[in-house]
């Protein structure tokens, strides 16, 4: 048993609120455990410049923490200024452009930014989950009122996080395991059983190969039960397949 008393092999409580924004053509609350962020998804009519005349548009992405989101203030970061907050935004960026058609799209651009309410471990992972759902709202609103033809989703994205400590393996770290854990993990992947990324750090002990497919294994199990929470959001517009 771990200290908030979950089995090694169990997620915090996950909950996906959609529609907190009125403004935003996509929005969710995204909360796993106590750590709590609003994903937005905002249309832009034109792809970047670096995409004009291709026909093929964009999804980018901006994560941020608001500065009491942890125990002591921290200052605002901007993602153009590098640093973790560059490196995580860009990670959900990938991770979500890997979920969609980016030729359905057209030359126009979505942008998800990704604000972390409150820190307590899994914040990227809890981004690109929340921010998935975002994606896919705004898609929905897009074909709503005919802006795009098709809603171009091709599967399901979510991600979380895996440690290791001895032999022991955790599903879904928050921040008293994160900052403890001997190997720290995360893996991104999709509904078909592939990874689009993953992130591995030994603070200590080097892991063996054995080590990460077991890993990789118990976050398949993972993504597994948050496809299921995204798809009681999203499950209307994009069904997910097994």
């Amino acid at each position: 048993m771990r200290n908030d008393g979950r089995q090694k092999n169990q997620l915090r409580k996950v909950k996906i609120t959609p529609h907190v924004s009125e403004s935003a053509e996509g929005s969710a609350l995204v909360e796993f455990g106590k750590t709590r962020l609003i994903c937005t998804a905002s249309y832009e009519a034109k792809a970047p410049s670096w995409l004009l005349g291709t026909g093929q548009g964009w999804v980018t992405a901006e994560y941020g923490m608001l500065p009491r989101s942890t125990h002591q203030r921290i200052k605002r970061e901007k993602a153009s200024t590098g640093g973790r907050v560059h490196e995580i935004s860009r990670l959900i960026g990938r991770s979500l452009r890997a979920s969609v058609n980016l030729a359905g799209l057209g030359e126009r651009q979505i942008i998800i930014d990704c604000d972390v309410i409150n820190a307590d471990g899994g914040t990227r992972t809890a981004a690109v989950t929340g921010g998935f759902v975002a994606l896919v709202l705004a898609l929905k609103k897009l074909h709503d009122v005919a802006e795009i033809k098709t809603i171009p989703v091709l599967r399901y994205v979510s991600a979380i996080s895996v440690g290791l400590q001895g032999d022991d393996m955790l599903l879904d770290l928050d921040y008293d395991e994160d900052s403890s854990i001997g190997t720290d993990m995360n893996f991104v992947m999709t509904n078909e059983g592939t990874f689009v990324e993953v992130q591995g750090t030994a603070e200590g002990i080097p892991f063996h190969k054995d080590h990460l497919f077991q890993m990789m294994d118990l976050a398949r199990v993972g993504c597994e039960q948050l496809f299921q929470t995204q798809a009681e959001v999203i499950g209307n517009i994009f069904p997910l397949k097994k």
